[in-house]
């Protein structure tokens, strides 16, 4: 107990080096969390054959630690706690099932690890060790417990049927004076072994039994899309991170929480796609480093067999070639190359089933790279350039931010005061002529409902996002602070918006600099609209329909069903869903800077979303984001031979089945 002790103080040294965050409020909510992801494992069930044995292991070591302490407690301090219905139905029974069920889920483990071999998972010496552990505890346990009902012929013997099935088995083969001799024996070395598992198991992936349920506990209760912390520059020398200590404590914490599912990678598109990115080794390999550089051993038992990611023994090189202790670039995961392919999606996020933040850590190591290192790709460096000097990303455009008004009699802010919402277009909506066409949709849907709204105009200016991800939080907080002020001098109250990167940064983003409106995605307000009765749909297509979720209006928000009311009212009932949909959806490719980034035609994350709306033998790929509309354009038509497929904005299929104006 003193070096399993020892080996946690170890582990809590570690995570005190990291900086503060706030993650004790609202206690309840926490505690709600730990039942549902901790004790039920909702996340971890997703995968149902995982889910399976990992809760038989984890219900059987509950069940067996609590028969354990009764058992310390009556030899030691003389309690008479095994008596009765309690020793017949949990001491003996339900002990007896739950460490057969243990011994059952090792065994799924097992052979999903050795006979399937999924790609996902890390092959270390000690994950096999601790199988076998687990499976040999239980073993010598029915040993112990059938031996010892053969040897006092125990009258309730019945009642353990797998220990009593050891005995019989003991008495058929004549060898009861044998297990008389063996019982003490096999009694101290489990007795032993137990012992041992609970001192290692500090030392080991095993320590998530302890870290898992703080993590949840101290998980982020925010939507997805708000958890990038702020910098506070005044205070702050460095920015971004380079170093564990950069980090917070809970930063820290995550890293030795991951339980090495891989399950984070195994939705993550740009390794999907066969990028270098995995947010698996990310992890793996940072906490690695953390254990390297705060001295936390692991016996060599971390040794990788399948090159996933560096062991142990390569970090601690890596840490002594870098004393300076600089983590960008100190391991293969977190080099440069593929910091830079991560969309910011976070579908790693949402698959943790133990609430690991892998996607703030890039973007926090892109900080660094931007703000410290202006070590950053080309293209990324176009869009920051003409974010700084004209306002928007899109450094190669004439356009003006008027063009889409032209046949339209719109008004301007500063043009009227009788407006009940703002109508924020977004650079892309404004700039980019394909999505030209979507403003202009959303404008006259607005028109003929009869709402008052106006735009911005000339005065708007990007809402920073593709800073805030790329990793210019300084340009991000220029922009934030400047189109906060600019906003509340004029009165605005309401805001939509058919962007969903705009819509997160004015929703989750903008409050923390005095912005505090009522934001709406353009979906949710013309499918409010059409429940009112101001928008009447009078035609519906024959055309089959998919939808795509944007990431930041669906898994980073939790807005999945007003998108698809509006699908439905143009569907005639013919919409499909793609394999990939709603929280599991798969990212278009365009967050996090990335559809500023001319890639290779082979690693496009578009292409492969294009290829699964193709499956579904859709006529339209209905979109709700800019960024979508121009990447999912690209990878259909990349894709052109094998069907065609037209890329149409909710709006734009909303406007094609309501009445028309003057109608």
């Amino acid at each position: 107990m003193a070096v399993a002790g020892y080996g946690i103080y170890r582990h809590l040294s570690s995570w005190r080096r990291g900086l503060p965050a706030a993650r004790f409020d609202r206690p309840v909510e926490r505690v709600q969390m730990v039942l549902r992801h901790a004790l039920a494992q909702r996340r971890t069930a997703r995968n149902r054959l995982a889910g399976l044995f990992h809760r038989l292991i984890t219900y059987g070591f509950i069940i067996l630690t609590i028969a354990t302490t009764v058992v310390a407690l009556d030899a030691d301090f003389g309690t008479t706690i095994m008596r009765g219905n309690f020793y017949l139905y949990f001491q003996s029974f339900l002990v007896d099932l739950f460490g057969a069920l243990v011994m059952v889920g090792v065994g799924m483990a097992a052979a999903r690890r050795y006979l399937r071999r999924p790609k996902m998972l890390v092959y270390t010496n000690e994950a096999t060790l601790i199988l076998a552990t687990i499976f040999l505890m239980c073993l010598q346990g029915f040993l112990i417990e059938g031996w010892r009902i053969a040897v006092t012929n125990d009258p309730w013997g019945a009642w353990s049927p797998f220990g009593n099935a050891v005995a019989r088995a003991s008495v058929a083969l004549l060898i009861v004076e044998a297990m008389q001799r063996a019982h003490r024996s096999v009694w101290w070395f489990h007795l032993i072994l137990s012992f041992g598992f609970i001192a290692w198991l500090p030392y080991t992936k095993m320590m998530h039994i302890i870290t898992a349920p703080l993590n949840i506990y101290t998980a982020s209760l925010v939507p997805l899309g708000a958890t990038l912390k702020n910098i506070d520059f005044e205070k702050t020398e460095s920015f971004g991170v380079n170093s564990l200590k950069d980090f917070t404590w809970k930063d820290l914490l995550d890293l030795d929480a991951c339980t090495e599912c891989g399950r984070c990678t195994e939705v993550c598109p740009a390794n999907i796609v066969g990028k270098e990115l995995s947010p698996r080794d990310l992890i793996l390999q940072l906490r690695d480093l953390m254990h390297a550089e705060f001295r936390i051993s692991n016996f060599g038992f971390r040794n990788d067999e399948s090159r996933a990611h560096e062991s142990s023994n390569d970090s601690e090189q890596s840490a002594i070639r870098n004393p300076k202790s600089e983590i960008i670039g100190a391991v293969p995961a977190t080099a440069p190359v593929p910091l830079w392919q991560c969309t910011t999606c976070a579908a790693c996020m949402e698959a943790c089933p133990v609430f690991i933040e892998q996607m703030p850590k890039i973007v926090d190591m892109r900080r660094y790279l931007v703000m410290e290192e202006a070590d950053f790709p080309d293209s990324m460096q176009q869009a920051i350039m003409s974010l700084e000097k004209r306002g928007h990303p899109f450094s190669g455009t004439n356009a003006t931010r008027l063009d889409w008004t032209d046949g339209l009699s719109i008004k301007q802010i500063g043009e009227t005061n009788d407006a009940e919402v703002l109508l924020w277009v977004g650079c892309g909506g404004a700039l980019v002529e394909r999505n030209q066409k979507v403003t202009r949709s959303t404008a006259l849907l607005l028109e003929q409902a009869g709402v008052k709204f106006a735009i911005m105009g000339r005065e708007e200016k990007c809402s920073g996002d593709p800073a805030r991800r790329i990793g210019n939080e300084f340009l991000f907080e220029t922009l934030a602070k400047e189109n906060v002020e600019n906003l509340n001098r004029n009165g605005v109250k309401k805001v939509i918006t058919a962007c969903p990167h705009c819509f997160n940064t004015f929703k989750n983003e903008y409050p923390q600099y005095g912005g505090r409106f009522e934001v709406y995605h353009h979906s949710e307000y013309l499918a409010r609209l059409v429940d009112d009765g101001k928008l009447k749909p009078l035609s519906q297509t024959e055309k089959k329909i998919t939808f795509h979720d944007p990431c930041y209006l669906g898994r980073q928000n939790g807005i999945y069903d007003a998108p698809r009311q509006l699908v439905q009212i143009s569907a005639a009932g013919n919409a499909t869903e793609m394999a990939r949909s709603r929280a599991k959806s798969f990212c278009c490719g365009g967050g996090g800077g990335m559809s500023f980034v001319d890639e290779p035609a082979s690693q496009r994350v578009n292409q492969e979303r294009a290829r699964e709306a193709l499956e579904t033998g859709a006529d339209v790929l209905a979109v709700a984001c800019p960024f979508c509309m121009t990447m999912m354009e690209d990878g259909i038509n990349a894709r052109k031979g094998e069907r065609d497929v037209k890329v149409m904005d909710v709006s734009e299929l909303l406007l094609e089945a309501v009445q028309p104006l003057g109608g």
